[in-house]
């Protein structure tokens, strides 16, 4: 509404009062970040073995494994960090 100020979103207070003590919103962001990174992780790691294995152009495989894992690593580093190296100038 343009005649009423901003304000800054936070969650309805009831909302989280079922959680146990100690256990905060950003400590469940943490591990939900782990739990992705851990899946991601696996799922590279079978990708790239049955791509190896069972590719019939196994030598375009290996700069497509090394553009997959490069662009992952910026997008964890910059996900876990807030930093992408060299690209933080360039992100939102």
């Amino acid at each position: 509404m343009p005649d009423q100020p901003l304000q800054p979103f936070a969650p309805p207070a009831d909302l989280l009062t079922y959680l146990p003590s100690g256990v905060t919103p950003s400590l469940m962001v943490t591990w939900a970040l782990y739990a992705t990174f851990a899946f991601w992780a696996l799922y590279t790691i079978v990708a790239i073995y049955h791509w190896l294995k069972y590719s019939h152009a196994s030598w375009l495989a290996f700069p497509a494994i090394a553009a997959h894992l490069f662009v992952s690593f910026i997008l964890i580093s910059y996900t876990l960090s807030g930093n992408a190296l060299s690209f933080t100038p360039y992100l939102p």
